[in-house]
């Protein structure tokens, strides 16, 4: 994407269209499985804001802080790319064991916490300021990093955005992160409660067999009782006829 051709969605005068972007939850269990369907975790809004806020980061801090001597550097970058790795093993193991998939989320959710306040000292540190309302950027930002999540939505201004736009941009997603994840561990939270973990789903699946073997045993002493009492009426039809 050629960044002379592209809107900068922080400027005074953007002027950004919506784009859809897919449903951050879904469906991923089965009443007929003992296992949990596994997210599609690439197409998740939260994974893919991770990811793009994972190489701003590594832009940022290459543009604006030291290249040594500054831990800074490290624990932002670390803290971003926790983020993501750890959606990724969470949806994963996710599979298997939903408790596991919820405290991994929960380590995105607190390595991304930890790079939102990285990005508020650096602002408060250089006497930049965070954008509210009252700034003529802030709502177009808000809604370009709304509707838009992939690192090429972003890629063409990593170069052109100073510091200031580049840590707001960088607060919001973190933000936005934030809220969409406690959304999606909510629903987990509640999945697991009303369909347990993999032991509890082992064992009804186990009781489902059970249950339909017995039946399917009922059944068959039915057809044999019916069959019987069919052979002794016949066999009294052919007595009298002999």
């Amino acid at each position: 994407m050629d960044s002379n051709n592209t809107i900068n969605p922080v400027s005074n005068n953007a002027n950004n269209p919506s784009t859809p972007a897919n449903n951050p939850v879904s469906n991923k269990t089965s009443s007929a499985s003992i296992l949990r369907r596994q997210a599609f975790w690439e197409e998740l809004w939260f994974y893919r804001k991770a990811v793009t806020l994972y190489y701003l980061t590594t832009n940022f801090t290459s543009r604006f802080l030291p290249t040594y001597g500054d831990r800074t550097v490290d624990q932002m970058v670390q803290a971003a790319r926790s983020g993501k790795q750890n959606i990724i093993e969470g949806s994963a193991d996710g599979v298997t064991s939903t408790e596991m998939e919820i405290k991994l989320l929960n380590v995105a959710r607190s390595s991304l916490q930890e790079l939102r306040e990285d990005y508020v000292d650096y602002l408060n540190n250089h006497g930049l300021p965070l954008w509210n309302e009252n700034n003529t950027r802030f709502k177009g930002m808000i809604q370009y990093c709304r509707t838009h999540n992939d690192v090429a939505d972003y890629e063409p201004f990593f170069g052109i955005w100073t510091a200031e736009e580049m840590a707001n941009v960088a607060y919001t997603l973190c933000r936005m992160c934030d809220k969409m994840m406690t959304s999606y561990l909510k629903e987990l939270e509640n999945q697991f409660v009303t369909e347990g973990g993999i032991k509890e789903r082992m064992t009804a699946a186990r009781l489902g067999y059970r249950n339909n073997t017995k039946q399917q045993l009922e059944e068959a002493k039915q057809e044999i009782a019916e069959l019987k009492r069919e052979i002794a009426r016949l066999n009294q039809i052919i007595a009298k006829q002999s």
